[in-house]
């Protein structure tokens, strides 16, 4: 398959995810039942993401301009790909990466989310049959001759144990924060929530964390993020919350809680789910620097950063950990 011809696979992908079917509602149905975390709501948001994000023709054309990717690679290069599982189809980038610049993706997917990933394959498969040239899924990953892997920080030691001598990205845990002025209206409260609340805030790009001024007055936030008390009713959910309660009481620490969501003063940029953590500040130009040179940190959300609510909505080149992976995999053949 020439260039052109991937690009229009993956954006009738897209228009696939688009349509209302039965095959497609009972293979989310399967993935609710796989892993309780991928409500029926988050898997529909995930893929309206990258319908909108990524699988637009329009978008896939513009991104791939922007670097030297091969028609037809004369070496196609055998891309071992470690997927995550947090969230609803946190791989899909880096397999559409792979497929796009004419590697071939060896897919290791993670046991929490395979149904909708190997649907999205199938598809692919069905409409082209070239598709098994690009693209397979294996349960070990060995003689590949590049590697993204994504995982825990006690993951990444064993993914640098056995593919750092070899072309890698390998990502680690990260999270991401928000910087509050006090001059925030309801809408931004709003969408405040959102990136906090989005797939129960288990994404690397969900805000665990926010920085506020000194005197801050936190009512408009628990508020807006009344608009998740239905987690409440979601067992998991609960169950974490009612623990990260019992322990901040036991240890006689200061919290806030509108039933559905904790906040507590807490250092860590990385919070439990059900809680957010908040510190104060007092110089901003200090703090940015700071947030900037955090390893630990995605993205950061606020007036002078990403806007809120766009956290749990990247672009194609809103690469994870800011490594750029289709300049990884551009070089694969020099």
């Amino acid at each position: 398959m020439n260039i052109s011809e991937r690009i229009q696979l993956m954006v009738k992908l897209g228009e696939y995810f688009s349509t209302d079917n039965e095959t497609l509602d009972n293979i989310k149905h399967k993935a609710t039942l796989q892993n309780a975390w991928f409500s029926r709501e988050f898997i529909d948001l995930a893929l309206k993401n990258i319908i909108e994000k990524f699988l637009q023709k329009h978008l896939l054309q513009d991104w791939v301009n922007q670097y030297t990717i091969e028609n037809v690679p004369v070496t196609q290069r055998k891309t071992g790909i470690v997927m995550a599982g947090n969230i609803p189809l946190v791989g899909f980038h880096d397999l559409l990466s792979v497929f796009i610049s004419g590697h071939k993706a060896v897919i290791k997917a993670s046991s929490k989310d395979d149904v909708l990933i190997k649907h999205a394959v199938e598809k692919l498969n069905e409409w082209n049959d070239e598709v098994k040239h690009y693209i397979s899924f294996e349960e070990t990953l060995k003689k590949c001759d590049a590697y993204i892997a994504t995982g825990s920080n006690n993951s990444s030691r064993y993914f640098e144990y056995y593919f750092g001598k070899y072309p890698s990205i390998i990502r680690k845990n990260r999270t991401s924060v928000a910087v509050l002025t006090g001059n925030e209206t309801t809408e931004d409260f709003n969408l405040l929530a959102d990136d906090i609340q989005m797939y129960f805030g288990m994404g690397c790009r969900n805000v665990t964390k926010i920085y506020v001024p000194e005197g801050y007055d936190f009512v408009a936030l628990l508020d807006a993020l009344r608009k998740y008390n239905h987690f409440a009713d979601f067992h998991k959910y609960k169950n974490n919350y009612d623990y990260q309660l019992a322990l901040l009481i036991m240890n006689h620490k200061y919290y806030m809680t509108n039933d559905s969501i904790i906040l507590t003063e807490n250092d860590a940029v990385f919070a439990p789910v059900s809680q957010v953590n908040y510190a104060y500040y007092n110089e901003t130009k200090t703090l940015t620097h700071n947030l900037q040179n955090n390893s630990d940190i995605q993205c950061v959300v606020g007036k002078y950063f990403l806007g809120f609510g766009k956290s749990q909505s990247p672009s194609l080149t809103d690469y994870a950990d800011g490594v750029d992976t289709m300049m990884f995999l551009s070089k694969l053949n020099l």
